[in-house]
């Protein structure tokens, strides 16, 4: 398993020894220049320790004419999403380090990625997408995925859910495509009251111009989704920096190869082509608020 910022540190890591290494620099050379021990550059470069944009910087001036723009967009961008983001760069505060002793790490992390992205492409096959869960439907999921979590902890993370949906408005806003099957519509949590309201919600959150909501119908039968939701995330700019994040019961796995990440983007494309049509899935969505 891998975290989302430590992901970054690594492959930034990666890009800089190989950088290295062609510039005719040793790791010894290197932290000379740089005025460090040669033990944090070897920290570094295996992805063990994050490094700042402004010693990116000083660093890819050593190692001279051999990187390229494009490269040092790519590495600035990535020293900056390595720590997550804040005020060096993303949307403000990391405020869910506030609940450290709560969240796991893979939890923060993944706040980190969704927080610092410019969209997210999901699709979910049994529960609403986090950012768009009301109180009601939060509070019963978290009740039925951590059964005898104490209530004063299932408040907490409930408003760390509700917390993590001040993406949708900020500025700018993250851009949301989420396909839905049919079967989230259905079943039935925290009861006819708080579904019909999550329902009810999920048409209203649909006319947000940065949110495309589609459910894939149980008439489409077996599809690509079946293996298990997904997210996409994509930043700011430099296409190399997306991942994609799927989730398992106790871990998250973070892929960034571009076989899986062109993989991953094909099937999302896939099944959004054999989802409803939006206005189509929010037409769907009211009827089932109102039998509800």
């Amino acid at each position: 398993m891998q975290h989302g910022p430590a992901v970054r540190r690594r492959k930034l890591g990666e890009e800089l020894r190989a950088l290295r290494d062609r510039s005719g620099l040793t790791s010894g050379e290197a932290a000379r220049i740089m005025g460090w021990h040669q033990s944090k550059i070897s920290r570094i470069e295996t992805g063990r320790s994050g490094v700042k944009p402004e010693d990116i910087r000083r660093l890819l001036d050593a190692y001279g004419e051999i990187v390229s723009p494009e490269q040092r967009a790519l590495l600035e961008a990535l020293s900056a999403s390595a720590a997550g983001p804040g005020p060096a760069g993303g949307r403000g505060r990391q405020w869910w380090h506030d609940y450290r002793g709560l969240l796991p790490q893979e939890y923060r992390d993944f706040i980190s990625l969704e927080a610092g992205a410019r969209s997210a492409r999901t699709v979910e096959l049994s529960v609403v997408p986090g950012l768009l869960q009301t109180p009601g439907y939060a509070r019963a999921v978290t009740r039925a995925a951590l059964g005898g979590l104490p209530e004063p902890k299932v408040d907490a993370l409930v408003d760390v859910r509700l917390a993590r949906q001040s993406v949708l408005r900020a500025d700018p806003p993250l851009e949301l495509s989420a396909v839905l099957d049919e079967a989230v519509l259905r079943r039935q949590i925290g009861g006819p009251g708080v579904m019909a309201g999550q329902l009810r919600h999920l048409v209203e959150v649909s006319r947000l111009p940065q949110v495309r909501l589609q459910v894939l119908p149980f008439s489409v039968g077996g599809h690509l989704g079946l293996t298990g939701p997904f997210v996409i995330f994509s930043f700011p700019d430099i296409a190399d920096l997306d991942v994609v994040v799927l989730d398992h019961l106790t871990s998250s796995l973070y892929l960034e190869r571009k076989e899986d990440l062109e993989a991953y983007g094909a099937a999302f494309r896939t099944i959004q082509e054999h989802a409803l049509p939006p206005q189509d899935s929010s037409d769907l969505i009211s009827s089932l608020a109102d039998d509800a």
